[in-house]
């Protein structure tokens, strides 16, 4: 495999019409042989060097003058006749200059022979050769269908993906198809793998939020399926460790319920399982430590005037609300502040109608949910997610689970999560015991669209700290990894910071957006076809896009 040819298997062309340039060539080739997009060859250059060069495109033509040409010599359309003479056929392929071996930026000569090029070449061709803190992020196949193909594992420097030379990764796909979620926790394994195989390597910790049924309630069981003994022997060749995450603690919401199914979709069984192996902790939120993310439950909310967030601020910084002990004290508050016959109300600089639009929407959030509740019990394995986010050490995997939460309380307790992170990691907890956050903290999050998308209110407590993270985390050592269906709809501040994008399969809406306009039409079209395990992966240190597969998860997975 990867054996090097010493036939070649075509020649430049350069016409008057389409010169070859220091960035592109094309070349003739046999009809039949296989090619694809993203395959690399190299041109032997008559200095000794060689450039190499991606394959964009690949087309056939042959010497009729026009369509009508074809049509008539198969006697007006008669498909059974085989035309009298035979036309002369030829493939021409597209590839863009990727590297010279001796620095040789002058275009390639018409005629030069074109060869495919070796593994090590390829390699090279890419730069993956000079990649420094090497850290996986899938394989690549070429030259599939010929007697020589090459299979081989692609890195990363996991310094430009984890800071602090470029973070965050955007990945977008269309839902089943694009395996957005699944692709994330391959990269989140392999990070926590390369962090446990490598001693310099940086601590890192990650907090992962379950949004969508069961989906990651399990990443420390064992993959169940028929194929996990594949998996696990495909985690072994690309020099991963074949099994699930390691250190993995769930955070569900709290349930005045029996029955947990209230709040999560994690099973009973495996709740109870959890909770005697300290692995899992139910969430709740209190008044007197809380008030303060209550701006959380406004992020979807249009405040054009901004008076939901005068209230808040009169709330937070206000002695009226200070001396409170429960959110039913709050709430009770509030209702004050939205009679018309309070004198208190009248005098008040924020309208009755203000303040009744923000008790709907608190009312709603907070009326009949035991997540808000007035104290908590460390024994009964109940906690406040700010209190453990700020003992999160390195290697520590946090699930916390949001799935069955409405979309204000889902963002309500990202947005807080969020901005826990980002003040731990700014030292604002320091000086409370225990506090010792790890050099990097990855937070990964799927449907992003909701809390960053284009359409977010410019006031948006959550998108305002999502773009500090995206801006200012790097530095930090705050680490975004987020997903969605559409690139399109996500705010341009967050995916222009972020250092990788993997193009999952869309449909050709999206690929017609500007968020697509660098990428070639050749690459655009296959983006509607990639198949499950298939992702067009970009970053600083590629020099060209990658079509990179990845297996399927190791941890349990559920039907």
């Amino acid at each position: 495999m990867g054996k090097e040819t010493k036939v070649a298997i075509g020649k430049v062309l350069a016409t008057e019409k389409y010169p070859t340039t220091i960035d592109e060539f094309k070349f003739w080739t046999n009809s039949d042989l296989r090619l694809h997009a993203f395959d690399v060859v190299k041109v032997e250059r008559r200095d000794g060097s060689h450039t190499f060069g991606v394959i964009e495109n690949i087309l056939h033509i042959t010497d009729a003058q026009s369509f009508l040409t074809n049509f008539i010599s198969s006697d007006f359309g008669d498909t059974e006749l085989l035309e009298p003479t035979l036309r002369v056929g030829m493939n021409y392929v597209e590839a863009k200059v990727s590297f010279n071996t001796k620095g040789n930026e002058t275009p390639v000569h018409n005629n030069d022979k074109v060869y495919l090029a070796t593994e090590e070449e390829i390699i090279q061709a890419l730069g993956l050769d000079k990649i420094e803190h090497k850290l996986l992020c899938g394989s690549l196949k070429m030259y599939a269908g010929t007697e020589n193909p090459v299979i081989l594992p692609v890195h990363l420097n996991s310094e430009f993906l984890l800071g602090p030379e470029g973070a965050h990764l955007n990945i977008s796909g269309i839902s089943g198809l694009a395996t957005k979620t699944s692709y994330a926790m391959f990269l989140l394994k392999a990070i926590q793998d390369y962090n446990q195989q490598n001693e310099d390597a940086r601590k890192t910790a990650f907090v992962i939020f379950n949004v969508k049924g069961r989906d990651l309630l399990a990443i420390d069981k064992e993959n169940e399926s028929d194929a996990s003994v594949k998996v696990k022997e495909e985690y072994k060749r690309l020099g991963l460790i074949d099994k699930p995450f390691e250190n993995v603690k769930y955070f569900i919401p709290y349930s005045a319920s029996s029955d947990s199914r209230q709040s999560t979709y994690m099973g009973k069984d495996d709740v109870d399982n959890y909770i005697r192996a300290q692995q899992l902790k139910k969430y709740k939120y209190l008044y007197k430590d809380d008030k303060e993310s209550i701006e959380m439950m406004f992020a979807n909310i249009d405040d054009t005037t901004q008076t939901m967030e005068s209230i808040i601020e009169k709330i937070i910084g206000d002695g009226e609300f200070n001396g409170l002990d429960t959110w039913q004290d709050f709430l009770d508050k509030v209702s004050e502040k939205t009679q018309k016959g309070d004198p208190k109300s009248q005098k008040d600089e924020i309208s009755i109608m203000s303040w009744r639009k923000f008790k709907r929407i608190v009312s709603k959030a907070i009326k009949n949910d035991s997540m808000f509740a007035n104290g908590f019990s460390k024994q009964n394995n109940e906690c406040r997610l700010q209190d453990e986010l700020k003992q999160i050490k390195a290697n520590d995997v946090f699930v916390v689970d949001i799935a069955k939460l409405a979309e204000d309380k889902q963002a309500f307790v990202f947005g807080d999560c969020l901005r826990t992170i980002y003040d731990l990691k700014q030292d604002v907890f320091s000086e409370e015991h225990g506090v010792n956050p790890p050099e990097r903290i990855v937070v990964f999050i799927d449907e992003l669209n909701k809390y960053a998308g284009t359409d977010a209110p410019k006031h948006s407590p959550i998108l305002r700290g999502i773009l500090d993270v995206a801006e200012r985390g790097r530095s930090l050592g705050v680490v975004l990894f987020g997903a969605e269906q559409f690139r399109s709809d996500i705010h341009k501040r967050v995916t222009g910071n972020c250092a990788t994008h993997a193009y999952g399969r869309t449909n050709s809406i999206e690929t017609s957006t500007s968020s697509y306009s660098s990428i070639h039409s050749t690459y655009k079209n296959m983006l509607t076809r990639l198949d499950q395990g298939e992702y067009i992966l970009q970053n600083p240190v590629f020099r060209s896009l990658l079509k990179v597969r990845f297996p399927k998860p190791i941890y349990k997975q559920f039907k």
